[in-house]
């Protein structure tokens, strides 16, 4: 064989919108890394990059790649059809929704901003995600935890995410708010009918009604929540957001935006987190008796579990100018799908990648992100998974999953578990 014949790469088939490598994208990833590192893929119109240097390249220069994309793409040729325009009507008059910009993608929430808009905005709700703010909120996780384990200390079936990872966080982050017990399952079902609709697996054939009558339902509690902190503020999050006794408050717009987003990002993102570091020790029992025997490896087990299993697995950029990424020439406008997932299993980056090792240091993984979008409730994730994970670890020696299948929730960008059921031993 020639040297002309070594030297051809493997043609690699890869796309971020498809479900093809969903239940393990790990060996396409390598694969991308090794021979096609800034991967085109013709179907998303997006460039793919897989290895942990260009991902860092491009998350540290958002004067070159803007984050609109976030929104931009996520929106790319999704128009209403017939049968969706009452609930787009709905969500125009009780959601009162500006169509236009509404299919430009929020202009102003932290998620897609560019600086300078995006300092101003993460400035503005920064207060509310201090080290102090978030450690205040420590005994209220441990009573939370310590409630939700009750039928698994008593020896009694219990699945990890409906009984653990999915209600701790929905509390948590609807407390923050100050919203009333009584719409906790709706803030759940509204954070997972917009992962669904904008990144599930049946993305491209899910009906938009489905998305507006959530959305309307959303902003119509949200808008009366603010109106009543408006006039009657506490110490809850929204009426620090809306006090205009601050030098700088978030406007109707921006708040409703900063809440999507963090009910996206402090909930869906820890109950993957949670439901991903146990099946990880489940699946690795050297490291469970690891942790079993040395607790102040806990916050290394969190680490590790965000590297591993990547709650979020791509984030979105675009070009605003021509640039080099990873050797290939890129026009201004191009679209990049930024591939967390396989950056935090890159040999360049990480010594033996595919080895779940909770002693590993250093581990800068980009599970959050980096940079100025370097998630903000990155905090309060870790002390959520880490609490919980205290208290689980020491019961995981008399369970066994009741259950070898693995169901993934309903999204190409978010991976976690749907259902994690253990049963006694």
């Amino acid at each position: 064989m020639s040297n002309a014949q070594w030297s051809v790469r493997p043609r690699v088939e890869f796309e971020p919108f498809s479900s093809v490598h969903w239940e393990d994208p790990y060996p396409v990833y390598r694969a991308l890394r090794e021979h096609s590192p800034v991967h085109w893929a013709p179907h998303a119109k997006l460039f793919c990059v897989s290895r942990h240097a260009d991902v860092d390249f491009v998350l540290r220069r958002p004067e070159q790649f803007s984050s609109r994309a976030m929104t931009a793409v996520m929106f790319e040729n999704k128009r209403p059809e017939l049968g969706d325009v009452p609930s787009l009507l709905r969500l125009v008059m009780r959601g009162r929704v500006d169509v236009q910009k509404f299919f430009q993608g929020p202009p102003d929430a932290i998620i897609n901003a560019d600086p300078p808009r995006h300092g101003g905005l993460r400035g503005m709700v920064s207060r509310c995600f201090t080290p102090r703010t978030i450690a205040a909120w420590e005994p209220r996780i441990r009573e939370l935890v310590h409630e939700y384990l009750a039928p698994l200390r008593a020896g009694q079936p219990f699945d990890v995410v409906s009984g653990l990872a999915v209600p701790l966080p929905v509390v948590i982050v609807t407390e923050m708010l100050g919203v009333e017990p009584a719409w906790r399952a709706d803030f759940k079902r509204w954070a997972a009918g917009f992962i669904t609709y904008a990144t599930g697996a049946g993305r491209d054939s899910r009906p938009m009604r489905e998305f507006f009558d959530v959305l309307t339902e959303f902003r119509a509690y949200m808008r009366t929540l603010v109106e009543k902190r408006r006039r009657e503020p506490t110490e809850d999050l929204v009426s620090v957001l809306v006090d205009p006794a601050q030098k700088e408050v978030l406007d109707e717009e921006e708040l409703f935006s900063f809440i999507h987003t963090l009910l996206l990002g402090g909930n869906e993102t820890t109950t993957n987190l949670i439901g991903n570091a146990v099946a990880a020790l489940l699946d690795h029992p050297d490291q469970l008796a690891l942790v079993q025997g040395a607790p102040e490896k806990l916050p290394g087990l969190v680490e590790e579990a965000l590297r591993w299993e990547s709650p979020v697995q791509f984030t979105l950029r675009s070009a605003v100018e021509d640039v080099d990424v990873g050797g290939v020439r890129l026009p201004a406008g191009s679209n990049l799908a930024l591939l967390l997932g396989a950056a935090n299993r890159d040999e360049r980056a990480f010594k033996s990648p595919d080895t779940f090792d909770v002693t590993r240091t250093p581990s800068p993984h980009r599970a959050f992100g980096f940079g100025i979008h370097h998630c903000l409730g990155a905090g309060l994730a870790r002390l959520e998974a880490r609490v919980a994970l205290e208290a689980l670890v020491p019961l995981l020696s008399g369970v066994r999953r009741a259950d070898a299948r693995r169901e993934y929730v309903d999204s190409l960008m978010m991976r976690g578990l749907a259902r994690l059921p253990l049963v006694p031993r």
